[in-house]
């Protein structure tokens, strides 16, 4: 990991939390305090300059889109923005195979993270046989110099795992299934990747072989309970970052403008969106 100048005291609040009973009151409470401290780092990144990656990665309907909404949802959008390639166009295809992911990394002052990222080719192509054994064995050698070269230029680089047993899957699987709004979540891919459980598997055992690194770790994070696991991995990504309380200060509304003749115009001169509810 890179070093951080100016390593502060964190001033993390302090949690009064019993994480082996988990009710839905407590799990509120605990994530808007991590909540409040997402904004916090998101203000000491703005303000030192500093460069985040986090790298997602896992099973299908492992979780990884509940955290990646989780943490964005509370944050600037200029700050922080997630990024979510689709598959690679023909153009794409004939370019060095980082080269489309270089362009969506952030610059100074910003958090990236990625909904999947380049280790599509340890996963997803090598399983479905969309690289072959070539181009697979030279992403084993890239991809950690390819880290390394990041976290020398400064860059915060994490990588999360989530983890889940195939039990839970198939349960989330067919709740996709019968829920209406989430069957966009199951691509005929996903569906393939199920009947390829235990190749991907082997393929992930590799991956982390050939690039858990000291520079570049992989965090593995148990999904089962998918709000435990979200409350994890959060914590753990603010704990790894020194960060000062840069929050704004409170603002003072300034007086309103006195209209000074001004009138609205008459509502039948504008179009309004019908009142069904």
């Amino acid at each position: 990991m890179a070093k951080i100048a100016d390593k502060p005291t964190p001033t993390k609040e302090k949690a009064d939390f019993d994480p082996n009973r988990l009710t839905k009151k407590k799990y509120e409470a605990e994530l808007e305090r991590l909540e409040k401290e997402l904004v916090k780092l998101q203000e000491w990144v703005r303000a030192k300059k500093l460069r985040v990656v986090v790298v997602f990665e896992g099973r299908d309907a492992a979780g990884k889109g509940g955290v990646i909404k989780t943490i964005s949802g509370c944050l600037n959008p200029r700050v922080c923005r997630v990024v979510a390639l689709a598959a690679p166009t023909e153009r794409e295809k004939g370019q060095w195979y980082f080269q489309r992911y270089i362009t969506q990394l952030p610059s100074e002052g910003e958090i990236v993270l990625f909904d999947r990222s380049w280790y599509n080719r340890a996963g997803v192509e090598r399983v479905m046989g969309f690289c072959d054994e070539a181009e697979l064995e030279e992403f084993f050698r890239a991809a950690p110099e390819f880290e390394r070269m990041l976290v020398r230029s400064g860059t915060l680089l994490f990588k999360y795992w989530f983890s889940v047993s195939d039990d839970e899957q198939e349960k989330r699987f067919h709740a996709r299934i019968e829920n209406p709004v989430k069957r966009w979540k199951l691509s005929p891919m996903d569906l393939e990747a199920r009947a390829r459980w235990v190749d991907y598997s082997r393929a992930k055992d590799e991956m982390f072989a050939k690039t858990d690194t000291s520079e570049a770790r992989w965090w593995v994070v148990p999904a089962d309970a998918k709000k435990r696991a979200r409350l994890n991995c959060i914590a753990h990504f603010l704990d790894s970052i020194p960060y000062k309380d840069l929050t704004p200060k409170r603002l003072k509304l300034p007086p309103r403008q006195k209209a000074k003749g001004y009138k609205r115009p008459p509502e039948d001169t504008q179009h309004f969106v019908p009142e069904k509810y």
